[in-house]
């Protein structure tokens, strides 16, 4: 029997399975923090929440660092995802192994970060993850129990078994963009209108988006006044609302973002109502934006 029927974890559901040991809760807590320079361009500066953490987090999660923990820090292009063998020993030193289930949690309005360990896991082969709803905000809100007791396990045994589909290269995108009326691939952009249309960008080279691209902030899959995700039924209209054909598997969904990090929020959604070819951007703007050679509307 599985821990959790779903990807997306209630907080109900997790306060009752917190003493598993097949359980590991992990804490994704970060920001991208922006400050705007003189000439009007964001800057954008990537931190994790570890003090955060050590104040108070949900009793047995382990913290990771979005920016350091599970990212290439040689690759030039920023918040890249780890390489096999990184990835590997970061998630072994968790105490994670071919048969936990992970729960990932943070603290932003769209969990994005929660959602990008998701997709990281789903990437190298480990299925056994989840997100939850709601994030470390409902948990507060319905006064469950917090820590500053910083537990530790045992070293886990985990495999990593790619999954390329998962992840396309700047070469594919550029190749959906020379054939725009190729209707099996769907681009998502899932930055801020202001970012998509060139009314704000950040600092990486060029405003504007990836042509083709079809504009669906993350902030549509959450309900604004709960903070949890839409239910299947009002995801479903806000994707076909956006003319993103979320459950037809003929079509390949692209999404990306600044960093391959809001884009997995989107992914999250299209995998909570059924949707199973779709893939992750990871270079993202910040690649895309910084390279004059690729074009941008």
């Amino acid at each position: 029997m599985a821990v959790f029927s779903s990807i997306l974890i209630e907080t109900d559901d997790l306060f009752r399975q917190l003493q598993r040991p097949q359980v590991r809760l992990i804490d994704m807590r970060g920001y991208v923090r922006i400050t705007q320079g003189a000439d009007g361009v964001d800057n954008a500066i990537y931190t994790g929440a570890e003090e955060e953490y050590r104040q108070e987090h949900i009793p047995g999660a382990i913290y990771l660092d979005w920016t350091e923990d599970i990212v290439d820090l040689d690759n030039p292009v920023p918040a890249q995802l780890a390489d096999p063998a990184k990835f590997q020993a970061i998630m072994e030193k968790c105490g994670v192994s071919d048969n936990t289930f992970v729960v990932a949690y943070d603290a932003h309005p769209a969990m994005q970060f929660a959602t990008r360990l998701w997709w990281a896991l789903k990437y190298y082969g480990h299925t056994n993850a989840g997100v939850l709803n709601g994030g470390l905000g409902k948990w507060r809100r319905e006064n469950k129990p917090v820590t500053n007791v910083v537990p530790a396990f045992p070293a886990g045994s985990f495999t990593p078994n790619i999954q390329p589909s998962l992840i396309t290269s700047v070469d594919e995108v550029l190749r959906v963009t020379r054939s725009p009326a190729d209707s099996s691939v769907t681009l998502i952009d899932a930055r801020d209108e202001d970012q998509y249309y060139n009314r704000r960008h950040r600092t990486h080279g060029r405003g504007g988006h990836i042509p083709g691209a079809i504009s669906f902030p993350r902030e549509k899959l959450i309900h604004p006044e709960t903070g949890t995700f839409l239910s299947p039924e009002l995801l479903r209209q806000e994707f076909a609302k956006s003319g993103i054909p979320a459950e037809d598997n003929t079509t390949r969904c692209i999404a990306y973002c600044n960093g391959g990090v809001a884009a997995t929020s989107v992914l999250f959604a299209l995998q909570l109502i059924g949707g199973a070819n779709y893939s992750n951007y990871d270079g993202s703007w910040n690649e895309w934006g910084s390279r004059d050679d690729l074009p941008v509307e």
